[in-house]
């Protein structure tokens, strides 16, 4: 009994979003770190509700696919979308789970949040390491009157696969030709900049830029904010700059078509609109239309439902955007009903 005890004590240390174990048997997932800030509140809550905890690894989108493949959790997360045929190959649906941003970060002296301008050709020209120091011309002529480092950029990645480089990246395949005949975009890609440095989740690229002076990186907009760093206006497809926020994520999200395309994985980036953020994202989960424990799918499905209804503030206190009602309804009519519980 003592054995038994400290092994679910470890694994949920290791990574379980809540502390105890339960009478009822917890609900497990693993896989993006986009979505984890949000996943972490939800569980928290919920489990004083019904008494069932949440044990999701922040592993990445490529680990969460693997995990659920090899049918180890209930549920996976990825913010990279997985195309219809996949989908039906593996015999899974895929649903959005929530709204948010990817937000370009900097560890550099004398600038405020949302000061620094860039437009998406310098962003990737900065990422390409074509533009290797802070006072490079270009980005002196975005931001007029204000006095940039002689400083050496470092460029910060995932050095895992990421869902959020797979936004990040479709960004800059999006705005830039130059990245898009060279690098492309995909969870993992080979970062051409000389001076990088790679860091495992979101977790980690934050850590780097923190550390790292001169230093530019990517991240979901939580872990911005909850490690106050410095993040970037940038420009939108309307020549607009606009810094981050739940407002912005929401305008670009405003006119999305999710039924369009197949397993409703459609991009948000540079998405039409003067408010619109250009790298905006959703995160997603899939799950298997034949589960192997029908009991724990319900469970799932039961904490979404929870999720999508009584969980919209504590999305937006984290900066992130729930899904409108209308959509979480035609995902329980359209996507969850597809599932064989």
């Amino acid at each position: 009994m003592l054995k038994r005890s400290l092994v679910k004590l470890s694994a949920a240390l290791a990574f379980s979003v809540l502390g105890f174990a339960s009478q009822a048997a917890d609900i497990t997932g693993a896989g993006a770190t986009f979505p984890y800030p949000i996943f972490a509140k939800w569980a928290e809550v919920y489990k004083k509700i019904d008494n069932v905890g949440l044990n999701y690894q922040s592993i990445g989108s490529s680990g969460g696919l693997r995990q659920i493949r090899a049918k180890t959790v209930t549920f996976g997360a990825s913010d990279a979308p997985v195309d219809g045929p996949t989908l039906e190959k593996d015999g899974m649906v895929q649903f959005p789970a929530i709204l948010g941003g990817v937000v370009p970060i900097v560890n550099i002296d004398g600038f405020k949040q949302a000061e620094l301008k860039l437009t998406g050709p310098v962003l990737a020209d900065i990422f390409m390491g074509t533009i290797k120091n802070w006072n490079d011309p270009k980005i002196s002529a975005l931001n007029p009157g204000k006095t940039l480092p002689n400083q050496a950029i470092t460029v910060v990645h995932r050095a895992d696969g990421s869902g959020t480089t797979f936004i990040f990246t479709d960004y800059l395949n999006e705005v830039s030709k130059a990245w898009a005949g060279k690098v492309g975009k995909g969870a993992a890609v080979k970062w051409p900049a000389d001076s990088s440095v790679g860091g495992k989740g979101n977790e980690g690229v934050a850590a780097n830029v923190t550390r790292v002076k001169g230093s530019i990186g990517y991240v979901e907009y939580a872990y911005a904010k909850k490690n106050n760093i410095t993040y970037l206006q940038m420009m939108n497809k309307d020549g607009q700059y606009v810094a981050p926020s739940e407002k912005s994520f929401a305008a670009a999200a405003a006119g999305a078509d999710w039924f369009s395309v197949p397993g409703m994985g459609i991009s948000l980036v540079e998405q039409k609109g003067a408010s619109s953020w250009p790298i905006t994202g959703a995160s997603f989960v899939l799950m298997y239309k034949e589960p192997a424990d029908k009991a724990a799918s319900k469970d799932v499905i039961k904490f979404f439902t929870w999720a999508f209804k009584d969980g919209q503030q504590l999305a937006l206190d984290l900066d992130y955007v729930p899904l409108p009602d209308a959509l979480t309804k035609a995902i329980a009519s359209k996507v969850w009903s597809q599932i064989k519980n």
